[in-house]
């Protein structure tokens, strides 16, 4: 398992220049930080990516140098993700595969999801992955060693918006198979800030209010807790002004939110289901998955622990944007390497 290094000065400031690479998605707040300068993205802003189209393939294979998968491999099933990979191989285009989650949330595990990763993993160039603890569990499944390449920054603190301390942040929204009780989550989420001497914030998206479980309403109606609405785009400001931060979901690998919160400088209580520890060092787990469902006495004992540590501080920039650096260099180096692969082949 190879873990990014910051860049060897003796080296060109980043390689790659000119590498034409057809990320999927094509635009992302992931794919944007780790992109490395001097690369050409390739294709538009489509969903679902039109790389994913056998005659659109066929048609643009020569237009790109590598093609990098992020997400999606879910939306086909083994056999189409196999014919897909295949494909790849026949034109010489070299598959990047970055393993965001292991499988779909929501979709079980195993899942069909499982037997399409393996038909991408199967082919792919070079895998890369986020944590370690994800990188051992893709050798046990899939039998494919990961480079393990940090996720960096996505966000980034606003000097002018305080925090307060011992304020308990929880979003939800209408029961699914990702968070199938929001409701009990919510009463086990205001136990653990009371007792943890703080407040409960229940956080919903504008679009979401009409769908939200009526009990959670008469809760913040009878002063227990509070409710706030907000637009998509202030989540980030809504992470900020908390203490606190519990993501509900029961299942997951990584989580974008954990990387949000290290930069705003929010604590994190996160589901046992994935490997958000491994993401940074102030995650305070609870036991919650698809298979087992959610301790509330967990949940609860996660949230009085996370509220009697102080508040982190917001992540250092100079460190941060190293961090960014170190990671695009190695993605630069990756591409690097397998295109000079396929022009030798």
């Amino acid at each position: 398992m190879t873990h990014a290094q910051p860049p060897d000065p003796g080296l060109p400031e980043l390689l790659g220049s000119g590498i034409r690479v057809a990320p999927i998605p094509h635009r992302d707040p992931y794919v944007d930080a780790v992109l490395p300068a001097g690369v050409t993205r390739v294709g538009d802003a489509v969903e679902p990516s039109p790389w994913f189209d056998l005659e659109h393939l066929a048609d643009h294979g020569g237009d790109v140098d590598v093609v990098h998968l992020h997400v999606g491999y879910g939306r086909l099933d083994a056999a189409a993700m196999e014919a897909w990979s295949e494909a790849l191989q026949r034109q010489g285009v070299p598959l990047v595969v970055t393993v965001h989650q292991l499988h779909v949330p929501g979709a079980g595990s195993p899942g069909p999801d499982d037997a399409s990763l393996a038909a991408v993993l199967s082919t792919a160039e070079v895998v890369l992955t986020l944590t370690p603890g994800a990188a051992d569990d893709i050798a046990e499944r899939y039998g494919r060693t990961a480079i393990v390449v940090a996720h960096p920054s996505v966000a980034v603190a606003d000097p002018e918006l305080g925090s307060e301390r011992g304020l308990v942040g929880l979003r939800v929204g209408a029961p699914s198979s990702v968070v199938p009780e929001p409701g009990a989550l919510v009463r086990a989420a205001l136990s653990g800030a009371v007792s943890g001497g703080g407040r409960l914030r229940v956080l919903v998206e504008e679009a979401e209010l009409p769908a939200l479980d009526g009990e959670i309403v008469d809760l913040a109606d009878a002063g227990r807790l509070e409710l706030v609405t907000f637009p998509a785009a202030t989540w980030t400001a809504q992470l900020q002004q908390l203490h606190v931060a519990v993501l509900p979901e029961r299942c997951g690998t990584h989580s974008r939110n954990v990387e949000v919160c290290r930069d705003v400088g929010t604590r994190v209580v996160a589901p046992s289901c994935g490997w958000f520890s491994d993401q940074w060092s102030e995650v305070v787990p609870y036991s919650h998955d698809e298979q087992g469902g959610v301790d509330l006495v967990s949940l609860t004992a996660a949230i009085g622990a996370a509220l009697t540590r102080p508040m982190p501080r917001p992540a250092d920039r100079v460190w941060r944007d190293g961090q960014r650096d170190a990671v695009r260099q190695v993605h630069a180096d990756v591409y690097a390497q397998v295109a000079g692969d396929r022009s030798w082949s």
